[in-house]
């Protein structure tokens, strides 16, 4: 694994469009979850957020991520955890 090139935010073999595309849905998902809802930009920037979050969640219980499934899966969890983080700094904006 060592061997392999690390991409954006050092998720290995995840280029910077499907981090974009992968983030936005992530981030959406999460606001729908937590009843939160935020512009396309905010989503994108909330997933690629909790995509480096839930890689190391990932990390930290030992999970493999493989695949896209599971990269969008511990993308969604992460963004969720910053929304929740969010919500907790500033929870007049975060609610928007």
């Amino acid at each position: 694994m060592m061997n392999e090139p690390l991409a954006v935010l050092g998720t290995p073999q995840v280029g910077f469009l499907a981090l974009i595309i992968i983030g936005g849905l992530a981030g959406w998902i999460a606001g729908m979850v937590l009843g939160s809802r935020h512009g396309i930009f905010t989503n994108i920037l909330v997933g690629i957020a909790g995509s480096w979050v839930g890689s190391k969640l990932a990390e930290f219980l030992n999970v493999a991520v493989n695949g896209s499934l599971m990269h969008l899966l511990m993308a969604t969890a992460g963004a969720v955890v910053v929304l929740l983080v969010w919500r907790m700094i500033d929870p007049v904006r975060a609610a928007r």
